[in-house]
């Protein structure tokens, strides 16, 4: 299949809805941005992964999908359709598969409807892709890729990106100088959290004995990464980590975190939205990775490292939000097993 360029000047992007999997993204966005270099793109997106495109020189509006508010229930999305309507789009590419966002283009009256036909809504796309089982059984920076692909479309590379501000990039700074952080310091960035579930988590004693020596043995000061539901958790790793971490779990918005991240040296981080931000921002990166598939969702650069203790338990991936026995994925993963995947990821990072 070949979509055709010609007559296209007006796209609406269907963004995916988690911060981790808006980030995979990335590559489609700026390979559609090739193709179609004098096109209007407007990328339609929930609250909470808009922070993943602003800044970002491919797009050229953010449309938020206020699904708790002004597009919530059947009246909000009735609402969406009109107000999607009325910006008179020429192409809707579909990175979220679900059957809302087929319709939505579909009931918009957008012309063109790229996507997967998947989920009961073949009959809502009119260039339909039927790759997506395929895919799914690798990475899904290349699932999301194989939409353009599929389609007849240039790629260009399978590279992450995120783009910050100088002035953002200036905010972070004043607030780690208001914390008390010396801008020549090396710092370190933990995210001991994860959504849904603690099955992802590594256990917290370690973050806060890794930050302890981390500190004692490299000089790396830590800062502690989470949002609003890990602020406790962040504060129990403080405490136990004698002052060698700052906590910023539930501290900052997802643009101060990417900032902030941006100023660490090297990044350790449990498998969430925020292990993709950092490779994004290409820091050296050490991901664990026990319950879920490193294939299809670990992170996309070759300066990360996924920490994993292959064997450790029989019912690995096992998707599982909690682990119903010991947790042994996790606990297999041991302090001296980490310090020495850090020494070998510097080294291969210069």
């Amino acid at each position: 299949m070949k979509l055709e360029s010609k007559g296209i000047e007006n796209i609406l992007l269907r963004a995916a809805n988690w911060v981790g999997d808006a980030v995979m993204t990335t590559p489609a966005i700026r390979a559609i941005r090739k193709n179609f270099p004098a096109a209007r793109i407007t990328i339609l997106a929930k609250p909470w992964v808009i922070p993943v495109f602003q800044q970002s020189p491919h797009l050229d509006v953010v449309m938020p999908y206020e699904a708790g508010g002004r597009h919530r229930g059947v009246p909000g999305l009735i609402r969406l359709v009109r107000d999607v309507k009325r910006r008179k789009f020429d192409l809707a590419i579909l990175f979220q598969n679900a059957f809302e966002a087929a319709l939505l283009a579909f009931a918009a009256g957008i012309p063109r409807r790229l996507g997967y036909a998947t989920d009961g809504r073949t009959a809502l796309l009119t260039d339909r892709l039927y790759s997506y089982r395929k895919l799914k059984k690798g990475h899904l920076v290349d699932y999301y890729l194989g939409i353009l692909g599929d389609a007849g479309l240039d790629l260009d590379g399978r590279n992450l990106e995120l783009f910050l501000s100088a002035e953002e990039k200036a905010h972070v700074q004043g607030l780690l100088a208001r914390l008390g952080v010396d801008s020549a310091e090396p710092l370190a960035g933990l995210n001991p959290g994860a959504t849904f579930g603690t099955a992802k988590r590594w256990l917290p004693e370690r973050f806060a004995e890794l930050s302890r020596r981390l500190y004692s043995e490299q000089g790396y000061r830590s800062l502690l990464f989470g949002g609003p539901g890990e602020a406790q958790l962040g504060r129990q790793i403080a405490a136990a980590a004698d002052g060698c971490a700052i906590n910023l779990c539930g501290r900052t918005n997802l643009r101060e975190a990417m900032a902030l991240i941006d100023t660490c040296r090297l990044f350790i981080t449990n498998d969430s939205g925020l292990m993709h931000v950092a490779a994004a921002l290409d820091k050296p990166q050490l991901a664990f990775i026990g319950p879920t598939d490193h294939i299809a969702t670990g992170p996309s650069n070759p300066r990360s490292r996924i920490v994993r203790v292959p064997g450790a338990c029989d019912l690995s991936p096992c998707l599982l939000e909690d682990c119903p026995i010991d947790h042994r994925c996790m606990t297999a993963i041991t302090i001296d097993l980490v310090l020495t995947e850090l020494q070998a990821l510097l080294a291969e990072s210069g």
